[in-house]
C-alpha cells in the first residue's frame, strides 16, 4: 500500500516518458488544425514605482514581515498601506495599492531565502514549526484528535456506523459505496475574517480527498471492521498545510475511536523558490511562503513509504533532483512528527485500552 520514496521517483520518471508522448500528438493536432493564440495586454506593475517604493519603503517591509505571527505581520502592514494609499492612489488609482502590497511582500519573502536562507519567521529551512497532539477531546462522539502545528490547528471528528451507513456513490460508474468518507470544513473565521460560510468549493473538496485518499491504505478491511467510517476535519486556525494537519488529525480521530488502523500517516509540505537556474527548497511552509513561493509539494504517509501526494505549482515545471530533495526532506519531517509528536499520544491510547 505504501510506496517508497524511490520508487515514487522512478514512477515519476516512467509516467513522464509516457507523458512526453501524449504532448508530442496533441502539438501534431495543433500544427494541423490550431488556431493562432489570441494577444492579449500585459498589465504588468509600472517598474519604475515599483522601484521608487522598493527605494523608500523596503526597510519598512521587512520590519513588518518578521515576525512569526501572521496577524501581527498583518496589523504592522496597515501603516505602510495608508502611507502608500496617501502617496500614490489620487495619482495612480486605488487598485494600485494593493498590487504593491504583493510585490513588496513577494520581494521581501523571495530575497530572504535566496540570498540569506531566512524565513519570515525566523525559522531553519528544514525546521519545522512548534507541534502538538491531542485525542479524546469532544466526549460524546467515538472519536477525535487534534494537531496543530503552528498557526495551523486542525480538530477532526471519527463517527462510526454499520455498513448500511455507507454513501452510495452517483456517478458514472457502476453502482458502488465508501465506507470511509472524509469531510473538511474551512469557516471563514480560521483565517480571521467574518462572511457567511458557504456550501464547500474546489479547496475543500480537494484538500478533503487528499486526507481522506492518505489514509486509505492503511483501513482495516470490512471483514475486520465491519463499520462505516466518517471523518469530519474542522480547521479552527489557517497559517498553511491544512490538509497536512488533517492527515494527522485524521490518524489520532482513527485511533482513539479504536479502528485498527495498520499503520498511524502523517503528512508535511515542502516550499520552493527558483531564480534563473538557482533553487532551494524549505520544509513545513506556512501561508505567506506559500502564497509568494513556486510550490506546495504536500506527501503523507507512514513509517515505510508514501501514501497520498499532490503538489501545486507557479512554474513551468521541476526538474527530477528538485522532486527528489522534496521527498526526501518531507520523509524526514514526516519520522519526526510521527515519532516525536504523534507515536507519545497513540502510545497512551494503546495504554488506555489495555
Amino acid at each position: 500500500n505504501e510506496v517508497d520514496e524511490v520508487t515514487m521517483l522512478n514512477a515519476i520518471k516512467a509516467a513522464h516518458e509516457e507523458i512526453k508522448k501524449i504532448i508530442e500528438f496533441i502539438n501534431g493536432i495543433v500544427a494541423e488544425i490550431g488556431k493562432p493564440k489570441k494577444e492579449f495586454q500585459d498589465m504588468d506593475l509600472n517598474h519604475d514605482l515599483l522601484e521608487a517604493v522598493k527605494a523608500e519603503f523596503l526597510d519598512e517591509f521587512k520590519a513588518a514581515m518578521d515576525t512569526d505571527d501572521k496577524n501581527v505581520r498583518d496589523e504592522r502592514l496597515l501603516p505602510i498601506r495608508e502611507k502608500l494609499e496617501e502617496k500614490y492612489a489620487e495619482e495612480y488609482g486605488a487598485g494600485i495599492i494593493e498590487e504593491l502590497m504583493y510585490k513588496m511582500q513577494k520581494y521581501v519573502v523571495r530575497r530572504w531565502l535566496l540570498d540569506e536562507g531566512k524565513r519570515v519567521d525566523g525559522r531553519g529551512i528544514n525546521e519545522i514549526r512548534p507541534l502538538a497532539s491531542e485525542v479524546g477531546l469532544l466526549p460524546r462522539v467515538h472519536g477525535s484528535g487534534m494537531f496543530t502545528r503552528g498557526q495551523t490547528q486542525v480538530l477532526t471528528i471519527a463517527t462510526l456506523g454499520s455498513t448500511k451507513d455507507s454513501q452510495l456513490m452517483d456517478d458514472l460508474s457502476t453502482e458502488q459505496y465508501k465506507r470511509y468518507l472524509h469531510h473538511y470544513n474551512f469557516p471563514p473565521y480560521s483565517v480571521g475574517e467574518a462572511r457567511a460560510p458557504r456550501s464547500p468549493g474546489r479547496r475543500e473538496i480537494g484538500h478533503g480527498a487528499l486526507a481522506e485518499r492518505a489514509l486509505v491504505p492503511v483501513l482495516p478491511s470490512v471483514e475486520e471492521f465491519p463499520y462505516t467510517i466518517r471523518l469530519v476535519s474542522e480547521v479552527l486556525s489557517s497559517n498553511g498545510s491544512t490538509s497536512q494537519a488533517s492527515i494527522c488529525g485524521s490518524t489520532l480521530a482513527l485511533m482513539d475511536a479504536g479502528v485498527p488502523i495498520t499503520a498511524p500517516v502523517a503528512g508535511i509540505s515542502c516550499g520552493l523558490i527558483t531564480e534563473g537556474d538557482r533553487w532551494m527548497t524549505m520544509l513545513d511552509i506556512q501561508g505567506v511562503e506559500d502564497f509568494h513561493g513556486d510550490m506546495d509539494f504536500k506527501v503523507g504517509g507512514t513509517h515505510k513509504g508514501i501514501t497520498a501526494i499532490q503538489m501545486d505549482i507557479k512554474v513551468d515545471g521541476l526538474t527530477y533532483e528538485i522532486i527528489e530533495e522534496a521527498f526526501e526532506k518531507c520523509r524526514k519531517g514526516r519520522l519526526f512528527i510521527l515519532d516525536e509528536i504523534m507515536l507519545p499520544v497513540i502510545l497512551s491510547l494503546i495504554h488506555i485500552s489495555e
